[in-house]
């Protein structure tokens, strides 16, 4: 899915108008229409704040907004950073090695250490 259609269907899923959405986020009505029909003047996607704005508006996962509007979440690109070493190897994987690393993540308790 492309970023303008998830928008247009959170929007539409809780109801909202045009109008009603770019109240809340702070922008004109038309710059929510242009970002639905993917349609933006200067850019391919609206800037961080304002998915941001618009994920809790919508009440939405911030992440995925981010994600598909192609920016790295605050969260994924400081531990990124933090880690560079792991995130390497990670990126190294291919698709099938990366998928049996995330279902063995998902079956076991990770201890948090300091």
């Amino acid at each position: 899915m492309r970023f303008g259609q998830r928008v247009k269907e959170l929007r539409t899923a809780k109801g909202l108008t045009l109008r009603a959405l770019a109240s809340k986020v702070g922008c004109g009505f038309t710059y929510i229409c242009k970002i639905e029909r993917e349609k933006l003047d200067f850019a391919e996607y609206p800037g961080e704040a304002l998915i941001v704005k618009l994920a809790a508006a919508l009440e939405a996962d911030e992440d995925e907004l981010l994600l598909l509007a192609e920016k790295i979440p605050t969260k994924i690109r400081r531990r990124v950073l933090e880690r560079p070493d792991a995130f390497r190897k990670l990126a190294d994987l291919d698709d099938a090695a990366l998928d049996e690393l995330v279902r063995g993540i998902g079956t076991k308790r990770v201890k948090a250490t300091k």
